[in-house]
């Protein structure tokens, strides 16, 4: 097909806060990666603002954080003022971890597309990421 791009999708995933927990974030990487897409890695402790230009810097189409800290209202909703305030709009942003189900209607309209729960099925990520990000016509299933 004339005018696609072969260009994987790109995902960074990351665990901000004081979290020293990242087994589900690694199950989620992996998962991602065996899905053919490209996964970056950013490993524990991460400040909102490393994250995002983390992001920005290996342009990425999604960005996926695991918190299970109990700090996911303020570090979740910073990620996106902080991208808001780099002009960037086009990163799907998601979250996953132990998160209250009266906590994800507020981080959803702080931006995030979905906010993932423990059961919640890598095949359910992968389908998410894949139906949001940005120009996914762009993108060719790379085998």
């Amino acid at each position: 097909m004339e005018g696609k791009q072969e260009r994987r999708i790109r995902v960074l995933i990351a665990k901000p806060g004081l979290d020293g927990h990242d087994r589900g974030a690694k199950v989620i990487a992996r998962a991602f990666r065996d899905a053919g897409m490209e996964v970056i890695y950013t490993g524990l402790r991460q400040t909102p603002e490393m994250i995002v230009s983390a992001a920005i810097q290996e342009d990425v189409d999604a960005i996926g954080m695991s918190c299970l800290s109990g700090a996911h209202m303020y570090l979740f909703p910073r990620v996106m003022e902080l991208l808001e305030e780099r002009g960037v709009d086009d990163i799907v942003v998601f979250g996953g971890g132990t998160i209250p189900a009266d906590d994800i209607p507020k981080l959803k309209a702080a931006g995030l597309t979905a906010i993932f729960t423990p059961g919640t099925t890598t095949t359910e990520a992968i389908k998410c990421v894949k139906q949001n990000i940005r120009k996914e016509a762009e993108y060719e299933p790379v085998l």
